[in-house]
């Protein structure tokens, strides 16, 4: 199974639904908080050209945020990339 990686901040309810569905769904995951970590933030947004949270990477991929992430799970898109 790929590595998953949260980019989240402490006051982002966006974040904390990420965080729920993967631990419903049972997944591991890296969670990266960057609540006052500026060039974390930073090197994220040159990666992805993304400033909002959470950021969710599968593997190397970016996959997006919480609605990129629900949607994924609700087309069965979810379970196929982590397999992959």
């Amino acid at each position: 199974m790929k590595k998953i990686r949260v980019y989240s901040k402490d006051w982002c309810p966006f974040c904390d639904r990420a965080k729920a569905l993967l631990k419903h769904k049972g997944l591991d995951f890296e969670e990266i908080n960057l609540e006052g970590k500026t060039q974390e933030a930073e090197a994220l947004f040159a990666e992805t050209g993304f400033r909002t949270v959470p950021q969710i990477f599968i593997g190397e991929a970016c996959v997006g945020g919480f609605q990129e992430l629900a949607q994924l799970e609700q087309s069965g898109e979810l379970d196929q990339l982590l397999a992959n």
